[in-house]
């Protein structure tokens, strides 16, 4: 490597460490938010057992996570999440309320299609990297409409108007990859095959989510949200 080079590699490697510190320091905190009084998963495994546990309770209409200003104090002082989930927008689409759990303890990124681009990307980075967070989720839902707007382009072989194509490009594979199996139900098809290939997506992203999912810090799992009963199925 040329000495102009390698200064340039130290130069930005130095650049990125001191950006982290800098925005761990800001976002740092080391108080628990739970009102179950959990301390925060130290595993990847235990993070996601702790997002099932909770989508049981939000099913069993048992939610513990129901007092929001009891940690508003606490929260003031810095933020640790242990998860993030990567949801559709739709409204009817509210991670804390289906994972049972209080403001502070989930990173929730929210685009129409739970799809990663580099924002999202971004994100995730900073969640991990800075906040320490163990568990990713892609989370799709039943009856999407981000993806049937995808399913019903692909048929008409016309985009939508407006920024909606860079959506629909955005969901295009997952469809693609199903219909060659002529599925029953094409649309739930499509929707858990894109939230597999955006869990994949966030496992082999480069440099920092890779590493991470390759020191076991960290999993990224898919899973589809039932609107009707409530329930996640993890994929």
């Amino acid at each position: 490597m040329c000495e102009i080079c390698a200064k340039t590699t130290i130069s930005r490697r130095g650049l990125f460490a001191g950006g982290l510190a800098t925005l761990a320091a800001v976002s740092s905190g080391s108080v628990a938010f739970a009102q179950s009084g959990e301390a925060a998963p130290a595993t990847p495994d235990a993070a996601l057992q702790r997002l099932i546990d909770g989508n049981a309770r939000y099913v069993a209409n048992e939610a513990i996570n129901t007092d929001h200003s009891v940690t508003r104090a606490a929260r003031s002082l810095g933020q640790q999440p242990f998860a993030a989930v990567v949801a559709c927008a739709d409204s009817r689409v509210v991670p804390e309320l289906i994972f049972d759990q209080g403001p502070g303890e989930l990173f929730v990124v929210r685009v129409a299609g739970n799809f990663l681009n580099d924002d999202g990307l971004a994100s995730l980075e900073y969640a991990v990297a800075v906040l320490g967070i163990k568990a990713i989720v892609i989370l799709g839902h039943t009856g999407c409409g981000a993806v049937g707007a995808t399913i019903s382009s692909i048929a008409d072989n016309a985009l939508p108007a407006g920024h909606l194509p860079s959506l629909v490009n955005a969901i295009r594979p997952a469809v693609y990859d199903v219909m060659k199996d002529n599925p029953d139900d094409l649309l739930a098809a499509a929707t858990a095959r894109n939230a597999r290939l955006n869990a994949e997506k966030a496992a082999a992203s480069d440099p920092i989510l890779s590493e991470f999912h390759g020191a076991g810090k960290i999993s990224s799992t898919a899973g589809i949200y039932d609107i009707a009963t409530g329930k996640v199925e993890f994929l």
